[in-house]
């Protein structure tokens, strides 16, 4: 499993290396985590990310200055911001997404229909233990 993890590293790295304006990969994950769990404010994406603010509200500097955060007053606490995708963002992660899937199409063409099959099903299982390990995964 390990090793099969660190194989879809490699690939995804490539596909975020490919980007005509690559992130870091701590960027990266915060615009999934910022995507996935829309209006955050800075401590629940420090927690997601396990950093600190501190850390978290530099890397959301880095993010908002290539246009790809939008910092918004909090409607409940006016001391707190809300963290959004902006649309340049969500586009951003949107061909992301698309570099990464054309990647693993090709390595799984090469898969018979029972290994998809049985691979689909294991990842779902996988998928659904790991949920209760991921702050406020729904």
């Amino acid at each position: 499993m390990a090793d099969a993890a660190e194989l879809l590293e490699i690939f995804f790295e490539r596909a975020r290396d490919a980007s005509p304006r690559p992130l870091s990969l701590s960027q990266v994950r915060a615009v999934v985590a910022l995507d996935r769990y829309d209006g955050l404010n800075l401590r629940s994406l420090a927690e997601l990310l396990g950093s600190t603010p501190p850390l978290a509200s530099r890397l959301c500097d880095r993010l908002e200055a290539v246009g790809f955060l939008v910092r918004l007053p909090n409607a409940r606490n006016r001391r707190e911001l809300t963290l959004r995708l902006s649309d340049a963002g969500r586009a951003y992660l949107q061909d992301l997404r698309a570099r990464r899937r054309a990647s693993l199409h090709t390595v799984l063409a090469g898969l018979s229909e029972e290994e998809r099959d049985a691979l689909v099903a294991g990842l779902r299982a996988f998928d659904a233990a790991a949920a209760s390990e991921l702050p406020g995964k729904k």
